[in-house]
């Protein structure tokens, strides 16, 4: 059998079967071409044609057979998939059969024979007709079997409308069309410019603009929704997924323009469309060769590494060739994760993974001796607002003396850049959890003023989908049949990607002077309530009818909005336009460690008044007695 196998496949894995028939095609459809030139030479009448003609073509056959072949190797009109040809098969196949049109009059040269002027047009024009034929049959003939199996499974086709008719939606229609195992049908297509509004994409009628979405979805019985403007923004798609969300049908997206640039548009690029889409500004971009620049070569430490902003800081760190990379993370189940992401993805990287808390001066000191970082990314904390409510203490061991041991071993052992992971919410906090990364951002600053390291904090709003944020909380409601709950109608905040988060982070250590706060301009801020409406029509439910949303009140230590400066802070732009640094706020340092040192006791003490404390060092945290 193996045998067999072999003898049925040529040289190129190309079966031979399949290269036998189309050369007998070939031969009959070079027979063909010659004797229909000359009947249509003379009015397609036969007797009128000279004798000497119909010897000549018998004469010059095996010529033409053989040299029609070569070129239509040369060509890979043997080689190529035809089930699946395009234009660029149907341009090979022209050129081919021009150069064999040409090369006639060169035959009958060399023979001594002669025809017709106009018999080399009407040769390649038939030679043309009758080989493309034999090869775009197949695809013909698969398109109509597709079409018919279809028909035959209406019951199980999903109708599906293409929001831009570009070459993005062109090329995701083509290959629903020659596909047998999507179990898609395009119905309809919609596209913004009004030119091609009535005309058809590969059979599909162009129905309107995206405002006509609605309408059509209805009139075409419409389940899938897929968005092909690969080169929209995010601000220039919001307002046509604010249309989408509300017909019910499930979207799915083309990622971006490099996909259609690379020529890499299909189905399977598709994917869902996420809660950050809605958010109506385009990502942050990042100049690579900066981050490259300081991070190349270096031993780079990160705390929390583990954790949705520690893991991918890792991740994007690990592409920036550092000598060494450092996770300390004291949850091992996460650090674990990333470990073994990394190891499958960047096999070469230095990875030194190590357990520990931030809490442990010896540890942490021990880490330093040994690894020397040159920069350090801090993203461990304890950073949930109720919990933290219910264990004031825990928050400030943590957040505040966790962040002071891992600052003052980067001075100890000369690190360059120490990069503090702080929130909005240290902004005017009402919340434990706020006012101890206030102090962590204080705690910098004034170990700025007397060591070489270069000490930062970079603030971020809501992380969507990072490890207990509301994404994942709503998600998990949805998925159980509601309801959705809410703490307030009117809380609002501002959010931004994980992706965003890392990338401003990275950012601001090649900005990095010392003693800065870095903030990303996020945009216009988010109602909650809006953010749980949009995420349950992205499910494909109904907002109150199929899933409810519920009002709880807000929490302890929650305000209805964030903040992301204080007004005596001021902003001063960077290179980058998304990115801004708030000016210091003068504070007395005698007086800061003094209270630093009062409130470690405190803490070790556990004392239940700690609140009143933090108040003193952080004059603009307000909480209820």
């Amino acid at each position: 059998m193996k045998k067999l196998n072999d003898i049925r496949v040529g040289i190129l894995g190309i079966p031979i079967t399949r290269i036998a028939l189309l050369i007998i095609a070939d031969a009959f459809s070079i027979l063909v071409a010659s004797v229909l030139s000359l009947y249509v030479r003379y009015d397609f009448k036969f007797m009128d044609v000279p004798r000497e003609f119909w010897d000549a073509i018998m004469h010059m056959y095996i010529f033409n057979l053989i040299a029609t072949i070569a070129v239509f190797y040369i060509f890979r009109l043997y080689n190529s998939v035809w089930r699946y040809a395009s234009d660029t098969e149907l341009v090979n196949n022209g050129i081919a059969v021009i150069v064999c049109a040409a090369m006639q009059p060169i035959w009958c040269w060399i023979e001594g024979v002669r025809f017709p002027v106009s018999y080399p047009f009407f040769y390649g024009f038939f030679l043309m007709i009758f080989t493309c034929g034999v090869r775009f049959s197949y695809r013909i003939l698969r398109v109509v079997q597709n079409r018919r199996v279809n028909h035959l499974s209406k019951s199980k086709r999903v109708n599906c409308m293409i929001v831009g008719a570009g070459a993005a939606g062109n090329a995701i229609l083509k290959e629903i069309e020659s596909s047998n195992y999507l179990n898609l049908q395009v119905v309809c297509a919609v596209d913004d410019n009004p030119g091609c509004h009535g005309k058809y994409l590969r059979g599909v009628p162009i129905v309107g603009d995206t405002a006509a979405i609605p309408e059509n979805v209805e009139k075409y019985a419409v389940d899938e929704i897929i968005i092909a403007i690969p080169s929209a923004s995010r601000q220039q798609l919001k307002p046509i997924l604010e249309i989408c969300k509300e017909t019910g049908c499930r979207m799915r997206i083309l990622p971006g323009m490099y996909q259609l640039i690379n020529g890499d548009v299909n189905v399977s690029k598709l994917r869902e469309v996420q809660i950050e889409d809605l958010l109506g500004r385009d990502p942050i971009e990042v100049n690579v060769d900066e981050i490259i620049g300081y991070v190349r070569d270096k031993v780079v430490l990160v705390t929390g590494g583990g954790g949705s902003i520690g893991s991918e800081l890792c991740r994007q760190i690990a592409q920036h060739y550092p000598r060494q990379l450092v996770i300390v993370d004291i949850y091992e189940n996460s650090v674990y994760e990333i470990q073994q992401e990394l190891k499958r993805d960047q096999p070469e990287l230095d990875m030194v993974v190590l357990i520990a808390s931030v809490r442990n001066t010896a540890r942490i000191d021990e880490i330093f001796r040994r690894y020397r970082p040159d920069i350090v990314y801090h993203a461990a904390a304890h950073k949930h607002v109720p919990l933290m409510e219910d264990s004031p203490n825990e928050a400030i061991k943590n957040n505040v003396f966790g962040t002071w041991k891992v600052a003052n071993a980067a001075h100890k052992y000369g690190t360059e850049k120490f990069v503090l992971i702080s929130t909005d919410k240290a902004v005017n906090p009402t919340n434990i959890m706020g006012a101890s990364k206030r102090i962590c951002e204080m705690i910098i600053q004034n170990l700025n003023r007397k060591s070489r390291t270069e000490y930062v904090a970079v603030r971020f709003g809501n992380v969507l989908g990072s490890n207990g944020s509301v994404i994942p909380l709503f998600k998990k409601q949805i998925e159980q049949g509601g309801p959705v709950t809410v703490t307030s109608p009117d809380i609002i905040r501002y959010f931004m990607t994980i992706p965003e988060a890392v990338s401003l982070v990275l950012q601001a250590g090649a900005y990095a002077r010392g003693g800065e706060i870095f903030v990303l301009d996020m945009g216009e801020p988010m109602k909650i309530v809006d953010l749980a409406k949009n995420l349950i029509k992205l499910s494909g439910y109904r907002v109150d009818e199929d899933i409810k949303i519920e009002f709880i009140g807000l929490r302890p230590g929650e305000k209805m909005y964030e903040e992301l400066l204080m007004n005596e802070e001021g902003l001063l732009e960077t290179a980058n336009k998304m990115i801004y640094i708030g000016k210091p706020i003068e504070y007395d340092a005698e007086e800061f460690e003094q209270q630093l040192e009062r409130l470690r006791q405190a803490s070790l003490d556990e004392e239940s008044d700690i609140r009143s404390i933090v108040k003193e060092m952080v004059v603009t945290y307000t909480y209820e007695e």
